[in-house]
């Protein structure tokens, strides 16, 4: 006698990711992730966008890794962060400087009073800064303000990595 065997017929439902080109999107709640753009000026459900970057600012476009996160909470909204006491592993450090992992800012230079001109080089101003320039490695952060022209004068710089934002340079011939 024959066993008949019974097939189990179970379907099974299958989702997929929302992307494109390994470019995928998950969410927790249905409908939290803006649909069709990375960034609206209101994210659904009250949340806040924030893009986290794996790539530096030299990359080009298409190779940039990135995500975008959309929380709760904005990441600045941290308490403040408290010390632990010493140990050994980490004392060395306090002999050269205490490191600082508080969120910081800085509000813009007040532009010079009227009358006094400043110029670019007059107007920088270093606010922090890591390594030397004796090994060539580190950073430095400055901000500057000025309201002058630098008549007759020329800056130069050999780093490369030097960043300028927001600042209009009209260049002229000298010849």
């Amino acid at each position: 006698m024959e066993k008949e065997s019974k097939k189990r017929k179970t379907q099974v439902t299958l989702t997929y990711l929302h992307g494109l080109g390994n470019i995928l999107e998950s969410e927790a709640e249905p409908g939290a992730l803006p649909r069709g753009r990375n960034n609206p000026k209101v994210c659904p459900l009250g949340l806040y966008a924030e893009q986290l970057s794996g790539s530096s600012f030299t990359t080009p476009v298409v190779k940039n890794l990135r995500s975008w996160l959309y929380r709760i909470k904005p990441s600045p909204c941290h308490g403040p962060y408290k010390s632990l006491p010493q140990t050994k592993f980490a004392k060395f450090l306090s002999e050269f400087s205490v490191p600082n992992p508080q969120q910081l800012r800085w509000k813009p230079l007040p532009l010079p009073p009227q009358g006094n001109k400043v110029n670019f080089i007059e107007g920088i101003v270093s606010f922090a800064g890591a390594g030397s320039p004796d090994v060539k490695t580190g950073l430095a952060i400055h901000l500057y303000a000025a309201n002058a022209s630098m008549e007759n004068l020329a800056f130069y710089n050999s780093d490369g990595d030097l960043l300028i934002g927001t600042i209009d340079l009209i260049s002229v011939s000298l010849t």
